[in-house]
């Protein structure tokens, strides 16, 4: 039996590194992760796939849904009014926009939160004249600070509470968080407002408004103007087919009929002869399509960015969420157009255009895409895409008017839990269930807004960190530190255990590091002789402050393109940040949770 625990560390190695390198998505290495600890024999079969009906699974899933619909009730949006008056001082700008991210995850999704404010933050920074660099990376590190105050704001707690109960009987409650996380957040909001956004680079990149789009995409070198001819073969056929000759590469803006301007013209619209179509393609797409359709070539259309949208019409930037439909998928594969009503203009990657033909690009999160759609089916498209909209009130996530029933339910849920009437499962599930029954969302909402490659990396690595408690691994690791009791205090060791945490968690995902991290928690506390909820609390802070690079946690992937980010800027902010949470969050455990 004393080979298990090298067996396992093999294993949780090469899954590590699996999630360093990123090629291949989290959830699919954790299924991994589990199949091989199930093969050699350290997890058993019988309890493989134990963890997908674990307490905190059912949690995770439930909060979601609940989050999903309280984003989607238009609660937070006014908020948005009130930023009007602060835009023009800095520090009460980043202020603002990195306080109200971190109340709204406290009682919600990470990433629900950001899908929120996003569009605010841009169009404060558009009034102020601000450069987005400067506000999208504290917007991202205030949805993170957040998530520490109570036990919903973020996987990790939820995670940490399980892993207390099951070593004690009795799991943290909703608030038992937010001494410590109170604090902690209140001291990085300040740090970030004062100081923190002064650190991070001055970049004009891809969070400006639509009407300043050409300078990130620069279109207008790609739109040109064409004719059928009378002997094209495409005359009489649809409008998708004669697209499809440029292969994703090739976008019809706009169709002149006679005396009439079609804007983004559906893509079953029957082609006649003379039409003239405004194409936008790059020069090897357009060669093909002007030779193989028989079209006429009437040169560089005189078209500004402006005149490609109307009041049926519109452009949008939008950013591809994590988790999106399209990850790993070509603009030419998806068949946006035809499937979607969407024309893809342009794409940038890390604030940078990209310059090769877009239909072949495999897109990733974070990329910043140019579409132009139908102004009503427009969020209903972007949502079934996974894309969240960057700029333009007209097509903000939540409704005009609030919606009251989900907040009601979920607050209701709230009470129960914190009351102790219900454990959390049961009343988040609940809450879920009520909000199907009343019609306040559908079934298909109700699937939709779970994230079901965090619920498959939480079902599957739940039995691989339970392994460590039970093939002695945490022992293993956990002997070296217990050496060093007699030189070192037990405050040095909470930090030391809090640092690992948060450096793993900027490298894997933070739910997947909570659960790792929580059984060797708890094994250097029971080898001090001292109480678990220290050391839980420090894996908790430390499983959350995902701030040094941006592939931790997708809010920081999120803001990368919109911002302009490039992939080391995260530390120039997020390392001093870092420093300052473990110097604020080890007293404070020692203090409300002493040992």
């Amino acid at each position: 039996m004393s080979h298990q625990p090298t067996l396992l560390f093999v294993i949780l190695g090469a899954t590590l590194v699996l999630f360093a390198w990123g090629r291949v998505r989290y959830d699919v290495v954790a299924v991994l992760a589990l199949l091989a600890a199930v093969a050699v024999g350290v997890v058993p079969a019988e309890s493989a796939f134990s963890g997908f009906g674990h307490p905190a699974v059912i949690t995770v899933a439930a909060v979601l849904v609940l989050s999903g619909a309280v984003r989607d009730s238009g609660l937070v949006e006014p908020a948005g009014r009130y930023l009007r008056p602060l835009v023009a001082h800095p520090h009460l700008h980043v202020f603002a926009i990195t306080g109200l991210a971190a109340v709204c995850s406290a009682f919600m999704n990470n990433v629900g939160a950001l899908a929120i404010i996003l569009p605010i933050a841009l169009q404060s920074a558009d009034i102020a004249k601000r450069p987005p660099s400067q506000l999208l990376m504290p917007l991202s590190f205030g949805t993170l600070l957040g998530g520490l105050t109570t036990l919903i704001g973020t996987p990790p707690n939820i995670i940490i509470a399980s892993a207390r109960m099951a070593e004690t009987g009795q799991a943290f409650a909703m608030f038992d968080f937010a001494p410590v996380g109170i604090v902690v957040a209140g001291a990085g909001v300040v740090f970030v407002s004062l100081i923190g956004w002064r650190l991070l680079p001055t970049r004009d990149a891809g969070g400006k408004a639509v009407d300043d789009a050409r300078d990130l995409f620069h279109i207008e070198d790609y739109i040109t103007e064409v004719r059928l001819q009378e002997a094209s073969p495409y005359v009489g056929r649809r409008l998708i087919d004669l697209e499809a000759l440029g292969e994703g590469d090739a976008a019809v803006v706009a169709l002149i009929r006679r005396k009439d301007r079609m804007l983004a013209p559906s893509g079953y619209l029957r082609l006649q002869a003379s039409d003239i179509l405004i194409l936008e393609a790059d020069a090897a797409a357009l060669q093909k399509v002007v030779d193989e359709g028989k079209l006429d070539s009437l040169g560089a259309a005189n078209v500004q960015v402006e005149s490609l949208r109307s009041e049926r019409v519109m452009l949008t930037e939008a950013v591809i969420a994590p988790g999106s439909r399209l990850e790993g998928r070509t603009a030419q594969s998806m068949r946006l157009h035809a499937r979607y009503g969407l024309n893809l203009l342009g794409l940038a990657r890390q604030g940078a255009p990209i310059t090769e033909r877009l239909g072949r690009v495999r897109l990733s999160g974070g990329d910043v895409l140019l579409l132009q759609g139908e102004r009503e089916p427009m969020p209903d498209a972007l949502s079934a895409l996974g894309c969240l909209p960057l700029a333009g009130r007209d097509i903000a996530l939540g409704r005009r008017e609030i919606q009251w029933a989900a907040p009601l339910i979920f607050a209701i849920a709230m009470v129960l839990v914190v009351g102790g009437f219900l454990a959390p499962q049961i009343a988040f599930t609940a809450a879920a269930a009520g909000l199907v029954l009343t019609r306040t969302i559908s079934p298909r909402d109700l699937y939709d807004s779970i994230e079901w490659p965090v619920i498959v990396l939480l079902g599957a690595l739940i039995p691989v960190g339970g392994a460590l408690e039970t093939t002695g691994a945490t022992q293993v690791i956990a002997a070296p530190i217990l050496a060093m009791q007699d030189s070192v205090p037990v405050w040095a060791m909470l930090a030391l255990l809090m640092v690992v945490t948060m450096l793993l968690s900027d490298i894997m995902n933070n739910a997947a590091t909570a659960v790792i991290m929580a059984p060797l928690g708890i094994g250097i506390a029971k080898g001090l002789g001292v109480a678990v909820d220290p050391f839980l609390m420090a894996v908790a802070v430390g499983a959350s402050s995902t701030f040094l690079t941006p592939i931790g946690h997708q809010s920081n992937l999120l803001v990368m393109g919109p911002g302009g980010y490039r992939f080391g800027d995260y530390w120039r902010m997020g390392l001093p940040l870092d420093i300052l949470i473990v110097a604020v969050a080890v007293p404070m455990i020692l203090l409300v949770w002493p040992l």
